[in-house]
């Protein structure tokens, strides 16, 4: 792959046959989703334990306690989500695609490009447009499209603004990105197949935010958000590939995240 701020970053042919290329894909796929659920359900336990001190201490009755532990608040689903997420994301990256002194070079050179902010706020403005406009279609439908993470982002914002901003816009692009971007969708590009890595990695990222089945939607309404969510991860993929920087994405991400969370606060939901 050429990497030099002349020529900037190209797309190699085939370095893999294809069958090769998707099972390492697979293989990071599920890599990924066994190291989230071991440390979802660690984080869990932990944070059971913790809870079921605490309301001990104050007093609380074995009814209380149980019910108190049926689910965690917001808050604590947030900081689970975040510890098993992120640790899977840097783990993976660190093991399985770590950046070369080459990349890392172009990155620094990407990023002083005003074309890189110009596509990044482009791509940020659109999976915004593209994701409001899927929800008033859903909406006129009869299929409103309410993410399953709604509640909990609704609650925090309500709560605790400034922790549920520092989150979605700071920390959830950042590993996301780390994980979807570059170790999913930068497996298959490395192999010569980032069109078909967009698309993998975008439906990766579609499932990871919307489980069909355990979601609480409808399956037309968790359509719509799976085509929501993977167009996203295609979007951003794209950028990734387009700028040769990783924070071009996770800068699109966040962007994406701030504008949501303005509308959600001047639609007062």
């Amino acid at each position: 792959m050429q990497d030099t701020p002349e020529t900037g970053l190209s797309s190699p042919p085939p370095l893999r046959p294809l069958r090769t290329a998707l099972a390492g894909f697979c293989a990071d796929t599920a890599l990924a989703l066994v190291i989230i659920v071991v440390l979802m359900l660690g984080a869990g336990v932990l944070w059971g334990v913790a809870r079921t001190i605490q309301l001990a201490a104050a007093g609380a009755g074995q009814a209380e306690i149980t019910a108190a532990l049926e689910r965690p608040d917001a808050v604590a689903q947030i900081l689970i989500a975040l510890f098993s997420m992120g640790s899977a994301a840097l783990l993976l990256y660190f093991w399985r695609r770590p950046a070369s002194a080459q990349e890392r070079r172009y990155s620094r050179w990407a990023v002083r490009r005003t074309g890189t902010w110009i596509a990044v706020v482009g791509v940020a403005v659109l999976t915004f447009l593209s994701s409001s406009l899927a929800s008033w279609l859903g909406e006129r439908m009869g299929v409103p499209p309410n993410p399953s993470n709604l509640a909990p982002i609704q609650d925090l914002s309500h709560h605790h603004p400034y922790f549920m901003m520092a989150f979605a816009v700071l920390l959830a692009p950042l590993y996301e990105e780390l994980l979807f971007r570059r170790v999913l969708f930068g497996g298959m590009w490395q192999a010569g197949y980032p069109v078909l890595g967009m698309i993998l990695s975008g439906c990766a990222f579609a499932l990871a935010h919307e489980a069909p089945g355990l979601n609480g939607n409808g399956a037309a309404a968790t359509t719509l958000l799976l085509f929501v969510y993977a167009g996203m991860g295609v979007a951003f993929a794209w950028l990734y590939r387009r700028t040769g920087t990783l924070w071009a994405p996770i800068a699109a991400h966040a962007l994406n995240n701030a504008l949501a969370l303005g509308a959600m606060q001047l639609a007062g939901s």
